[in-house]
């Protein structure tokens, strides 16, 4: 882990993944800042901030005296966000820039039909 971001944003953000591919389901316990702590070497209090992001985002939930638990319709939330960042990211520079180059929708099409026959 270390990637320039800090690394709360960085323990969210697995967490965030874990819900998307479903290795961690809505309603069930997610790991504590303790563990997560110790799996990664780090402050306490560096894993409770990367959580608590999570828990202002609506992502988890506190069950007093039991835990933190991935929030009912996280998963649709997360992806639904992935793929908003994803488009802002990705696609409007990838339109802007074909269309500096005078291509169209077809021609992307193309292209990418190209380049996923090639991966």
């Amino acid at each position: 882990m270390d990637d320039g971001r800090p690394l709360f944003q960085q323990i969210a953000e697995q967490i965030e993944d874990s819900v998307i591919d479903g290795s961690l389901e809505e309603e069930t316990r997610a790991p504590s800042t303790n563990e997560l702590a110790a799996f990664h070497r780090i402050n306490p209090a560096t894993a409770a901030n990367g959580i608590n992001k999570l828990v202002t985002e609506g992502t988890l939930y506190k069950r007093r005296g039991v835990g933190m638990f991935v929030a009912t319709g996280a998963r649709e939330r997360l992806l639904e966000r992935r793929r908003t960042e994803f488009g802002e990211k990705f696609i409007a520079p990838l339109l802007a820039e074909a269309h500096r180059l005078g291509m169209d929708a077809d021609d992307l099409k193309k292209m990418i039909e190209v380049w996923r026959d090639d991966a």
